[in-house]
């Protein structure tokens, strides 16, 4: 609980899925002085390595508490991420493409208004960007400000007058700003992982629609990814 704390820092939850995204959206909020919430969850994706890159970030960040929180969406499927279903690997397309997993950010939005509400905190930070992604109608700034009204509406916070602010720092930032954000915190990129359809030995595919954005936005940043990426030939 929020009084458990031993600084006067005010809490925030932070959604860390152990990617870049949610990584810099975490440590703008700890630079903003947080107190840090993470909640990851593990809703039996693929590419479970992210749930280990998650805790690496919340450890190295400082968390006050991290949950990894069940939720097996692998028993609704219909994503390449929680189904059999192959993974696109022939570039981003202009479609919502197959691994939108449906309404997975309402879905664990309002598990991180649920814990927030617990711990008393008012700010909620999330990673999304509607500029260099796949298109997931999730991750847009009408969807994020429409959650933010369900919050308020929703709680027995809101109805007492104390609203949640939902934080989507990097809503506005290609991939090149926010490798060049992490850079300027400090934070080692490799601790993230942005795959979704890793090799049998661990290694990032290069190939999927994250691994391209990824890549595309660490070379135009001219910085060091950090990731052992498979080679391909061609």
């Amino acid at each position: 609980m929020s009084s458990e704390r031993d600084d006067a820092r005010p809490p925030a939850v932070v959604l860390l899925s152990g990617g870049l995204d949610s990584m810099v959206s975490a440590g703008l909020a700890r630079e903003s002085g947080y107190a840090l919430y993470a909640l990851t969850i593990d809703y039996n994706q693929r590419h479970r390595i992210e749930i280990e890159s998650a805790r690496k970030i919340a450890s190295h960040l400082g968390a006050e508490r991290h949950v990894v929180l069940p939720l097996d969406l692998s028993t609704f499927g219909g994503s390449a991420l929680t189904d059999d279903i192959d993974v696109p690997t022939t570039g981003v397309g202009e479609d919502i493409p197959v691994t939108y997993v449906p309404a997975r950010n309402l879905v664990f939005l309002s598990l991180t208004l649920a814990w927030a509400e617990t711990v008393g905190a008012q700010d909620i930070f999330i990673g999304v960007n509607a500029l260099d992604y796949s298109g997931y109608p999730d991750c847009r700034p009408e969807f994020i400000a429409s959650f933010q009204e369900t919050a308020r509406l929703g709680t027995k916070a809101g109805a007492e007058a104390r609203p949640f602010t939902i934080h989507a720092p990097l809503q506005h930032l290609g991939k090149a700003e926010i490798a060049r954000e992490a850079d300027r915190l400090g934070l080692d990129p490799a601790m993230s992982w942005s795959c979704y359809a890793p090799s049998p030995d661990g290694r990032p595919c290069g190939l999927c629609d994250s691994c391209r954005l990824r890549q595309k936005g660490f070379a135009e940043a001219e910085l060091k990814d950090g990731m052992d990426y498979v080679e391909h030939s061609g």
